[in-house]
């Protein structure tokens, strides 16, 4: 006969032999000290039942939070020592004490956590360091090199630079380079990292709790504050009255503070000048958009970490890389997202994308558009380049001279345009497609056995995307 099973009638197992403080320091081991003070600690073992645990945390968000991340983790390390163990279940505690009054200790251990402020549980919460982004494995270029020697600097010497401002556009690293900076700072000071958006969100809910005193106590008593996005402040008046004397009184103590925004401090809009003005007393550096050496690392980088990842690697060809690197030239951010999906692709289909394929999965990313490179430009670029004249490319003459050139015209016109082939005809005296055809498929086997070749179509098409003037006339 089966009985019916609920949470209080279920028989227990004995839990002498299950050892919680064995499981706490193999997550400490597998999952990282940082991981394990900031979510795991908080966990408590209540109960072990058939088949699952019980524990407990303290807020619905840590619990969100664990089960999103690290649920499967923490129950493999259980199975090391509880084998039948499957599932884990997790109860609010403070949720359970409000709804039931045990006894005059749970009373009195209820009463002290409803005092507790919420700015305790704001640390764990949003003063989150990503371990993952470090100065080791920060790329480096032109476009962002002062920034990262800069933060550096700071990481190794605290107060040597203050503030330190690092500004530039969305997606160029900035957060990474904050990031960096508390994680090499986080072992011998105590850091607070946090956005401006969530410093503003603290700051409503102190208000309404009543609660500006342990506010300022918490903000105050740090030795490294870095907020990012401090443009988000903008407007907010008496928002800046407080970040400003909070900034005051961390430079007063020698606290080191680390700022980042999308604008120079001077371009900051409804801030007040005296918070810009001492933006400004610090090191002010910016990053700006990567060139083209930058691009080629960072999608080289990120090519093989993303295959290192995988036991039979797909190798994304060289051409492949050189065509992200060119055409993707807004943000890091795009540009690792561009080969996060190039190399999904690879993976779902089994297969490495050719060039037409890559075109189609990067259309939304890519910085071609027909209004910007046209027929006509391409034509104008490749005659200054070969030094002939706009009538002789289009004219029917076939010396040797004029031949090349129009077949690499055609060429560029078919990878860089989306036009068909009787439209790229048309636009050189309208040629039949055929012609097209064998001007492309010729280019294609010149550039695989003439070096030379290889770099003139490399150097037109870098003329024609970005307007370089290395090789015009």
């Amino acid at each position: 006969m089966n009985e019916s099973i609920n949470t209080n009638n279920l028989k227990k197992f004995k839990t002498e032999n299950f050892n919680w403080k064995l499981v706490q320091d193999e997550m400490k081991n597998k999952l990282g000290l940082d991981v394990y003070e900031s979510w795991l600690k908080k966990i408590t073992f209540i109960d072990e039942f058939n088949n699952y645990l019980l524990l407990s945390v303290p807020t619905r968000f840590i619990r969100d939070w664990i089960t999103s991340r690290y649920l499967d983790q923490i129950l493999q390390i259980i199975r090391v020592y509880k084998k039948d163990i499957f599932r884990i279940e997790f109860k609010i505690i403070e949720q359970e004490l409000n709804t039931t009054k045990k006894n005059d200790r749970t009373n009195e251990t209820l009463s002290r956590s409803e005092n507790i402020s919420f700015i305790k549980d704001s640390y764990l919460q949003y003063n989150r360091i990503d371990p993952n982004k470090r100065f080791d494995n920060f790329i480096t270029g032109s476009s962002n090199k002062l920034a990262y020697e800069a933060s550096l600097k700071v990481s190794e010497n605290i107060s040597h630079y203050n503030p330190l401002y690092v500004y530039g556009g969305v997606g160029m690293g900035k957060t990474h380079l904050l990031n960096s900076i508390g994680h090499q700072l986080l072992k011998n000071n105590k850091v607070m990292f946090i956005s401006a958006e969530r410093f503003m969100y603290q700051f409503v809910k102190s208000i309404k709790s009543n609660d500006m005193v342990k506010f300022k106590e918490y903000f105050r008593n740090t030795d490294i504050l870095l907020i990012d996005d401090i443009q988000f402040i903008s407007g907010k008046e008496a928002m800046q009255e407080e970040f400003f004397h909070t900034f005051n009184a961390l430079l007063d103590k020698g606290s080191q503070i680390i700022v980042s925004a999308d604008r120079a401090p001077n371009k900051l809009s409804r801030i007040q000048e005296r918070i810009k003005s001492r933006f400004s007393g610090g090191l002010v550096v910016d990053i700006q958009k990567p060139d083209h050496e930058l691009r080629k690392k960072i999608v080289k980088k990120r090519t093989e970490e993303l295959n290192s990842l995988y036991i039979d690697q797909l190798q994304v060809s060289k051409e492949i890389q050189d065509f992200i690197s060119n055409e993707i030239t807004g943000s890091i951010r795009e540009l690792v997202g561009a080969i996060n999906r190039v190399v999904s692709f690879s993976r779902i289909y089994n297969k490495v994308p050719n060039l037409a394929e890559i075109k189609v999965v990067l259309k939304d990313l890519l910085n071609l558009s027909e209004n910007k490179v046209t027929i006509d430009l391409i034509q104008t670029i490749v005659c200054k380049f070969f030094k002939i004249s706009k009538n002789e490319m289009l004219s029917s003459r076939r010396s040797r001279y004029l031949v090349r050139p129009r077949q690499t015209a055609i060429y560029l016109a078919k990878i860089l345009t989306s036009k068909s082939l009787p439209e790229i005809g048309r636009e050189f005296s309208n040629r039949d497609h055929t012609t097209i055809i064998h001007s492309v498929k010729t280019i294609e086997k010149i550039k695989e056995k003439d070096l030379e070749m290889l770099d003139n179509v490399n150097k037109l098409k870098n003329q024609i995307l970005y307007n370089t003037k290395e090789n015009e006339i």
